[in-house]
């Protein structure tokens, strides 16, 4: 679902989610695997309540993202002693 070289993923619209408990513009005509680079995040990386409920991420590839989609994206950090 990537766009041709320089040209922005998705389908060259805009919609407006909440993120992390913000709204913010992002390109539009993305599933939410596609999304979460699209918006800096590595998806292996990352737990995601998509509107109330934790996605597995098995659903992420057939999840559409559309106008007014609340998702809180957590990074997993690593480490330890």
């Amino acid at each position: 679902m990537s766009g041709a070289p320089g040209k922005p993923p998705g389908d060259g619209v805009t919609i407006t989610i909440r993120l992390n408990g913000e709204e913010r513009r992002v390109p539009g005509g993305l599933s939410l695997q596609s999304l979460l680079p699209a918006i800096g995040f590595q998806p292996r990386l990352v737990v995601v309540e998509f509107n109330g409920e934790i996605l597995p991420r098995e659903r992420w590839g057939a999840q559409p993202v559309v106008e007014s989609d609340a998702l809180e994206v957590v990074t997993i950090v690593g480490g330890g002693s």
